[in-house]
């Protein structure tokens, strides 16, 4: 089974469940119909932007969601290198504020400025971080970045938390709802166990050994939290929620000087 980006480009499009990286972060939901969501992320529940406010989502600038991102500044949001690069300023747009992708809430924020990370070539050989500058400020609690020094953040078994719209099978559909679920940060030796390109100082893993429970396509992007701050931002994984093959997102705390060198 080939690794699958864990990105979803737009809600319309098909779902592309294997081809070559996972880039597009965490957890899919099997949804949907008017009245109701799936309880799974893969293996999630629902959850608010008004209880966790600085989860957004990227869209096309005709709406259609793609990818997720975490707000770090009034005008700053982190997301994958994989979800941005190539892509214009002026084609992009950051949502806050929705919970349902079908409704008008929140804010829609045009984008002044893409950053990639200099040494990004592709998700799985690293450097998968960006950062978007918004046109506007955006009044809202936003979330810290995990430092160097935040080693315990990243430690095996260290409880973290994971959100987004991205499907909740491995090529299932979009999720409607924001979705959230918790998984374990795994041990370098887990993660590289599962994918030989894994590098400990670029990645991080998180999952549970039997699966269940992960980020999936459309999810790219969106965070990993642990300990109040951004440990991670999703990147890509072997399917979705399997047993033996976590999702494989971007240390943040590697990232830290150029990222808020951006700030």
């Amino acid at each position: 089974m080939a690794k699958t980006l864990r990105r979803l480009f737009t809600v319309l499009a098909a779902t592309v469940a294997a081809v070559g990286l996972m880039t597009t972060a965490p957890a899919s939901a099997e949804t949907s119909s008017d009245t109701g969501v799936s309880p799974f992320i893969v293996g999630g529940s629902r959850v608010s932007t008004s209880t966790y406010p600085w989860v957004v989502y990227l869209a096309t600038s005709t709406g259609g969601q793609f990818c997720g991102g975490t707000l770090v500044k009034a005008n700053k949001v982190v997301t994958a290198a994989h979800c941005v690069s190539g892509r214009s300023a002026s084609s992009t747009r950051v949502v806050h504020g929705r919970d349902d992708k079908q409704s008008t809430a929140g804010t829609v924020a045009t984008v002044s400025r893409i950053w990639v990370h200099p040494s990004y070539r592709t998700a799985s050989s690293g450097y998968d971080v960006a950062v978007l500058t918004l046109g506007t400020n955006i009044n809202s609690t936003y979330l810290p970045l995990a430092t160097p020094s935040d080693t315990a953040l990243y430690a095996a078994g260290t409880s973290a938390r994971i959100y987004g719209w991205g499907t909740t099978s491995s090529g299932g559909s979009a999720s409607r709802y924001l979705l959230g679920a918790t998984v374990p940060v795994t041990s370098d030796s887990t993660c590289r166990t599962a994918y030989s390109n894994y590098s400990p100082t670029s990645m991080v893993c998180a999952g549970y050994p039997q699966g269940g429970t992960d980020t999936c396509q459309g999810d790219s992007g969106g965070p990993l939290v642990a300990g109040g701050k951004l440990i991670g931002a999703t990147s890509f994984g072997r399917g979705c929620a399997l047993a033996g093959y976590p999702g494989v997102y971007a240390r943040i705390a590697s990232y830290y000087s150029v990222i808020t060198a951006q700030l």
